[in-house]
């Protein structure tokens, strides 16, 4: 495994998805339920977006190039949609409101858009598509669980999460996330200028 490759994916994979942001939400929709819904609800969520990421990550490229879109095209427009994700964790205020009726929440919002959304799905095809050999797909994948598996920690301690960090702490923690978001962003859009004619 690419230890480098790893620390870099990991990196990315945690500023876009933020762990301890989308625990939160989870806490605000589950507030009212019992521990074995917001366990299941947890469960079901990780597991979903495992899949779609890994999947999508592996096989977005293959299909891409199907379609006639070059990996450089990607990169630009990845790059920009990640912007625009970056611009709205830093500008915009994000509201999840619980409600009294248990409803499955793992597709949506918690996986899609939360976890696995058009700019972590982007993201995880750019790391792909930079993963000549297997060992370093290896490192991209243990990279996602690992966040993923994160994340799930931290859905299941959100209730304590949300009385240690409160919202101020997290509206800072977003957008500070939100600004390197946006520098990953414009690293992408220059990576995919300079090789667009390769």
């Amino acid at each position: 495994m690419d230890i480098t490759v790893y620390l870099h994916a990991i990196t990315a994979l945690f500023v876009i998805i933020d762990p301890i942001g989308a625990a939160l939400i989870f806490n605000s929709l589950t507030a009212n339920d019992d521990q074995q819904y917001r366990t299941q609800m947890a469960v079901k969520t990780v597991l979903i977006s495992t899949a779609t990421l890994i999947l999508f990550g592996n096989y977005g490229e293959a299909l891409f190039a199907q379609l006639g879109i070059n990996i450089n095209s990607l990169r630009i427009s990845g790059g920009l949609l990640l912007f625009y994700t970056a611009f709205k964790m830093i500008t915009q205020k994000m509201e999840f409101t619980a409600t009294n009726i248990q409803t499955d929440i793992s597709v949506f919002p918690m996986s899609i858009p939360m976890l696995a959304g058009p700019g972590t799905l982007t993201l995880c095809i750019l790391l792909f598509s930079k993963a000549p050999d297997t060992a370093t797909s290896i490192a991209v994948s243990l990279a996602i669980i690992s966040i993923l598996a994160l994340t799930f920690v931290f859905f299941l301690l959100s209730k304590y999460l949300k009385k240690i960090i409160g919202r101020t702490g997290d509206e800072i923690l977003r957008r500070f996330l939100g600004v390197i978001l946006a520098a990953l962003a414009i690293q992408f859009i220059y990576d995919g200028i300079n090789n667009i004619g390769l």
